[in-house]
């Protein structure tokens, strides 16, 4: 799996967001690419960023650097950690989500 990012560490953390929850890389809409946040994407790609599309919400767009599972947008926006490792994802997260998923209001996750 290539996930793209400034200074990747091995569980896809990038030097932009490297906090030790930060450990997913989202599929951006627009080129089908994994990165590991969206400022890694306006860094790195020459196009500009365009969320992961609604009706796609259940294809897989979600990427754990701990252990390499992927999963759909949708069990990404309803889990609190990895459904495969169990390995928590960083909350802050949430705040992002119209930045990597194309819904107007996409359900927070209470941690």
């Amino acid at each position: 799996m290539q996930i793209r990012g400034v200074d990747l560490d091995a569980e896809t953390r990038c030097a932009l967001y490297g906090a030790p929850r930060d450990i997913v890389a989202i599929r951006f809409g627009c080129c089908e690419a994994y990165y590991a946040c969206f400022k890694c994407h306006e860094e790195l790609a020459s196009h500009p960023a365009e969320p992961w599309p609604t009706d796609r919400r259940n294809e897989r767009a979600v990427y754990c650097g701990v252990c390499e599972n992927e999963m759909t947008a949708t069990a990404y926006i309803s889990a609190v950690a990895c459904p495969n490792c169990e390995s928590p994802f960083n909350p802050g997260c949430q705040n992002h989500y119209p930045l990597y998923f194309e819904w107007a209001d996409a359900p927070s996750r209470d941690r």
